[in-house]
């Protein structure tokens, strides 16, 4: 099994300053990583809400990474494919891929909040069908073929994407919220999957593996994939000293971040129209039970003796790669201590 570090963004309401020292956070951890030999670094794409300020291009900061890394592999965690034309995707991660000589990949996202859909408001209904049906173009336009589309004249003509990729197939992966059916869908398109152990139970997730491992292995094969898939799931990780202290340490942090979400699901038009905002209180006591259920099972956060436990069982329940998400309120200095024990356990989970 396979670590690697996840940013997902924990910001607040922060000036250009801030901004500045968080791009220089992420450089810092993209070295570290680079350093300890973590398998990937995952940028996520973030339009115009409180929680992830800093990343609305995935393409353009793993340019930045591409620059400052030697070994490590760089994904957009995710692409929100039906926000973006896919000659333009291609292009941009064709950049990446040549900058960091063949270590670009990134995970497929649908789209789901009705804000970020302001970039391309007629595709907002219709967003999963065209994330999932764009997925064979992608791979098809990545590896040198021409595709047809309208120009600027109303006329259909051929283009072909430019730079050529150095990678001959595009690593790909299905992000999911936990849909089955987004696991299955995963399978059957043989791309990888890309979730998440908050939220959900290791029953759940022992289900949605099992059904994505099957629609994968009855899927047609494709070009650069492998026989079983990928499973990656993200999990907030910080690794301390002891359980405790770790505890006293992420719990404000961890339910601001927590509440911050609650209030960007809750904000989404997108949502169904009968459900009632949710008052301060109730946004309060539901971060309180998910940062209690999340201690209980599917974080990296405490001693190394009880990550090292959580791995194995993640391992055992078929997942190979954890992206281990580390900007959620802490400090600099805090994740890359962090990073630096979990880099000590990467041997006993490999």
């Amino acid at each position: 099994m396979e670590l690697s570090v996840m940013f997902f963004g924990a910001d607040s309401a922060a000036g250009a300053d801030d901004h500045v020292a968080k791009y220089e956070d992420v450089l810092a951890v993209a070295r570290c990583a680079d350093e300890l030999g973590f398998a990937a670094l995952w940028t996520p794409e973030r339009h115009f809400q409180e929680v992830g300020q800093i990343f609305p291009s995935p393409p353009v900061l793993s340019s930045a990474l591409a620059a400052i890394t030697e070994r490590i592999a760089l994904r957009g965690g995710s692409v929100v494919l039906p926000l973006h034309h896919p000659l333009r995707v291609v292009e941009d991660w064709a950049v990446v891929d040549n900058l960091s000589h063949g270590r670009a990949g990134f995970s497929v996202a649908t789209g789901w909040h009705s804000a970020d859909f302001v970039l391309a408001p007629d595709h907002y209904a219709d967003r999963r069908e065209r994330a999932l049906g764009d997925i064979p173009l992608l791979r098809r336009l990545w590896a040198g073929e021409s595709g047809e589309f309208t120009d600027g004249t109303g006329r259909r003509i051929a283009v072909r994407p430019q730079p050529t990729p150095v990678q001959p197939a595009l690593p790909l992966w299905l992000t999911t919220s936990g849909s089955p059916a987004t696991w299955e869908a995963a399978g059957a398109l043989r791309t990888g999957v890309l979730g998440a152990t908050v939220g959900q139970s290791r029953t759940d997730l022992a289900d949605r593996i099992a059904r994505y491992r099957a629609a994968y292995a009855a899927a047609p094969e494709q070009p650069g994939t492998g026989p079983t898939g990928t499973v990656t799931l993200m999990a907030h990780t910080y690794v301390g000293e002891s359980d405790d202290a770790v505890r006293r340490r992420v719990a404000a942090p961890l339910m601001s971040y927590l509440r911050s979400y609650l209030r960007q699901t809750t904000s989404n038009r997108g949502a169904d129209g009968d459900t009632a905002p949710l008052r301060p209180q109730q946004i309060d006591q539901l971060a309180e039970f998910a940062f209690r259920r999340y201690l209980a099972w599917g974080s990296l956060l405490g001693s190394p003796g009880t990550c090292a436990k959580m791995l194995a069982d993640l391992r055992e329940l078929g997942c190979d790669e954890v992206a281990c998400f580390v900007d959620f309120g802490l400090g600099r200095d805090e994740v890359l201590a962090s990073l630096h024990r979990l880099a000590a356990l990467r041997k006993d989970v490999a």
